[in-house]
């Protein structure tokens, strides 16, 4: 038996999810840009249902939803696109000099700092706010970095290795004080807890399929009506000319699928998973010289994230993976050491020696165990 515990990485794609799909694949396939007969209406109408199931689930309106290939893309478009549009401006979104300065955090996914540092080669200078030690940004140096000049701010609902829930209701008022545009990757986020781009006042929300139980190759970008926004994909006029490309209507129906399905158990589930992430803690806590990453009040309630002092990571990681799937950081880093983690000061063998659980809906009790008994033979092992 091998306990699947990488969640953050992907999750399993929902039976009800497959089962929504699987007509848009064979049955019903014509292309929703068509327009000109049944089948492409009928295609054309299952995309606006997606859009409406996409908006209802994150507070926002259809019109509001462009379908992306994932996140990665997601934030490539708001990133990219808010600069281009604003040098074809010539100003940020208020009046005044032009805005050209970007802020965000040392702790962001490389699906933001990547693009972030492509547009700091390209004119925008980059300002990247250090986190606390429990994985947070300080409010008042945030507050103090934004400004004038600032055209955006791009800031993670929650953070994809250490699961530190940001307090976006704060971040969104400096911004909104400020006239500066705020960006949030929600990929980890979506589906998991509330988050509603109205009542946060969200500028613009990327999300991932694959986070949610979905498929993967299909994500979104949520868009606030008003936001200037330069395509980044030419070659058609679909989504309004904000991405071209055809439509892939059955991943399309599986993200809204997706999203209903998460919204429906979403509190159940949090709770559910909270109490086994507890008592995998509790478990594990008795060993001795391990220490949590991240804040544990502010935190998802399926993510637990532990550094293990006095232990080479490689043997560790060798020795949990017969029994056990987790991961010392992001999917993305592809075995580097974790830059989250040397943000909150963690040495490069205390991150290679940190441990990243992802709990997920079909986690039980028993994995849980199986998961305490493996990390603690393992751990003993090691020191011995």
């Amino acid at each position: 038996m091998l306990a699947y515990l990488d969640h953050h990485a992907t999750t399993p794609c929902d039976p009800a999810v497959v089962d929504a799909m699987a007509p848009w694949w064979t049955e019903q396939f014509a292309n929703p840009a068509s327009r000109l007969y049944r089948p492409a209406l009928e295609a054309a109408a299952a995309v606006a249902m997606a859009q409406g199931q996409v908006a209802r689930a994150l507070g926002a309106s259809p019109e509001m939803v462009i379908f992306t290939s994932g996140a990665t893309e997601a934030n490539n478009l708001a990133l990219k696109g808010v600069c281009e549009a604003a040098l074809q401006a010539g100003t940020g979104p208020s009046q005044g000099p032009p805005r050209r300065r970007l802020v965000s955090l040392v702790s962001e996914h490389r699906a933001v700092l990547d693009p972030l540092a492509y547009l700091e080669r390209h004119g925008f200078p980059l300002t990247l706010l250090p986190i606390g030690p429990k994985g947070q940004v300080n409010l008042e140096q945030l507050d103090q970095a934004l400004g004038p000049d600032v055209l955006l701010l791009s800031v993670m609902a929650a953070n994809n290795e250490i699961g530190v829930v940001a307090p976006l209701p704060a971040i969104a008022a400096l911004c909104k004080a400020q006239g500066v545009l705020l960006h949030c990757d929600a990929a980890q986020a979506a589906g998991h807890i509330p988050l509603s781009m109205a009542d946060l006042e969200i500028d613009l929300l990327s999300i991932s399929g694959h986070k949610l139980y979905g498929p993967k190759g299909i994500g979104a970008l949520l868009v606030r009506p008003g936001v200037p926004l330069a395509p980044q994909l030419h070659g058609g006029n679909q989504q309004d000319g904000l991405r071209a490309g055809t439509l892939p209507v059955p991943l399309v129906v599986g993200l809204g699928a997706a999203l209903e399905h998460a919204m429906a158990d979403r509190e159940a589930r949090a709770q559910r998973l909270g109490v086994l992430r507890d008592q995998l803690w509790e478990g594990l806590a008795g060993l001795g010289g391990l220490e949590r990453n991240g804040d544990p009040q502010a935190c998802l309630p399926h993510n637990l994230n532990i550094t293990v002092a006095g232990v080479d990571g490689t043997q560790l990681h060798q020795r949990l993976r017969r029994q056990i799937a987790v991961s010392s950081g992001s999917a993305c880093s592809q075995g580097s050491p974790s830059p989250v983690l040397a943000a909150l000061g963690r040495t490069r063998q205390e991150a290679a020696a940190s441990i990243r659980f992802g709990l997920g809906r079909a986690t039980s009790a028993e994995e849980i165990a199986l998961a305490i008994a493996t990390v603690r033979e393992a751990i003993h092992g090691l020191r011995a």
